[in-house]
This record gives structure tokens, sequence and C-alpha cells, in this order.
């Protein structure tokens, strides 16, 4: 009489339990709400040291401050430059929406006033830098389609590669976007005009702060321009006391 181990079929439930649990991992749409749920705080702020590399490899410096409030895709965001002198106290108020394109306003000291930054305009260069105004802004998923590409690594981790589609107006027709399989961190986004890649943004220095994995390097390419901006992110706090009254057009006034 043989004493091996017979095999043993798994219930038909269990198998249908992890052939669903597959399936919702590989949901794009599931990888990238995921991700950005793992980012969720009531408010943030940093310091941010920005180095911009224009195409002849000159170098400029600019640092600003950043607060945030809000879920994502449903949040203000107010940034101000603090340093070099020509461009202390600029600022730039966004407030998103989670069913349309955001509002923003800017302050400039210079002229004395503020301008609402208009849908046409959202593709220009944030003064100076690589990142747009769109850039800027944070989107819900339900404006995007979203299409799973495969797996591909990127500085040494695993990650999902996923295609977006805006639903709404955008300047991108799509974007390639790698999450990190081991926290769900975007690792790289490519946007793309029709079949041509015009920014690429990788994200490095991943850290746990606050129980929550934040990138402290983000990394721009302008591909059409060959210029670079490397905004470092330092002071990081989540869930800091902030109000309401601080995101506004009046408060953008304010030179702080």
């Amino acid at each position: 009489m043989s004493n091996a181990p017979r095999y043993i079929r798994p219930p038909r439930l269990f198998l249908a339990l992890l052939l669903a649990l597959s399936a919702w991992a590989q949901d794009p749409r599931r990888i990238v709400e995921e991700s950005q749920r793992r980012t969720r705080s009531g408010s943030q702020m940093y310091e941010g040291d920005l180095q911009v590399v224009d195409a002849r490899r000159r170098v400029s410096q600019k640092r600003w401050r950043y607060r945030r409030m809000g879920s994502y895709g449903d949040s203000k965001a107010l940034l101000r430059f603090t340093a070099p002198p020509d461009v202390k106290g600029v600022a730039l108020l966004v407030v998103n929406h989670p069913d349309r394109a955001s509002d923003q306003w800017m302050w400039t000291p210079a002229i004395g006033r503020d301008r609402r930054i208009a849908l046409q305009d959202r593709s220009t260069r944030f003064f100076g830098t690589d990142f747009s105004f769109e850039d800027l802004e944070e989107r819900d998923v339900d404006q995007f389609d979203f299409t799973l590409l495969g797996a591909e690594t990127i500085d040494g981790a695993l990650c999902w590669k996923i295609e977006s589609r805006p639903r709404k107006k955008s300047q991108y027709t799509s974007s390639h976007l790698w999450i990190r399989q081991d926290n769900y961190v975007p690792a790289r986004l490519d946007n793309f005009i029709k079949d041509e890649v015009v920014r690429r943004l990788f994200y490095r220095q991943v850290e746990r702060i606050q129980e929550i994995w934040t990138a402290r390097e983000l990394d721009m390419t302008d591909l059409r321009r060959n210029s670079r901006t490397i905004l470092r992110l330092e002071k990081v706090r989540y869930n800091v006391p902030l109000q309401e009254e601080e995101f506004t057009v009046q408060a953008l006034r304010r030179e702080q």
C-alpha cells in the first residue's frame, strides 16, 4: 500500500476566489485607484528645491513652498516660490475637481494682480520649469480609460505598465504610467501627444513618511525642449492642521 500523499483538489469556491483576486490585481483602473488611495491624507506640506537645466546645460535654482488639503482629485493646493528674488512671491492656486479639469489662478507680485489660467493655456510651462500647468493638477481615475500593457522593471523595481487616455480635455493624447508592484508608488510617467513622448517624469528616492510611501525626487524632462527640472521634496509632512481659507484667491494675494 502506497504512503504517498494523496492530491486533494481545491474546492471550486477556493479556485474561483483565486481567479477573482488575480483578475482584481490585474485590473489597471483598480491598480491606479489603489495607488491613489495609499497616498490619501487630510493634508500635506513640503518645501521644494528645483534645479532647472536648459538645453544648453545652464542650471538655475528655484525654491517653492507647497500646501495641499483634501482627497486625491478633489483637493486644493497652493504653491509659492520663495527664491530667487526675481520669482519670490509668485504663487499658484489649484482647485481640483473629481469630474472636470482643475481651476487655477496665478499671483504675480511684480504686476500686483492675479489671473485665472485658461484651459487653452494649461499646456504652457509653469514659470520657467518643465512642468506644465496641467502637470500640477490631479485627476481622478474616473477621468481616464485604462489599459494594462504588461510589466517592466524601472530602477530595479517591478512595475505594472498602464496606458491611460483622458476622457476630458487634455494636452496629452495618452500617457504610460509605471506603478511599482511592491508599494503601488508611481515610478515613471510618459506623456504622449499622438505617438510622440513629449514629457517624461521619474519618481525617485522613495521613502515611507508617516506610513505613506513618498517619492522625494521628481525628475521631469521636456523632450521637445531638451530641458529638465528636478524637484526635491524637503520637510515633508502629512495631516498637518490647515484651513479652507488658506486656499482662496484672497489668500493667494497675500505674500508670505
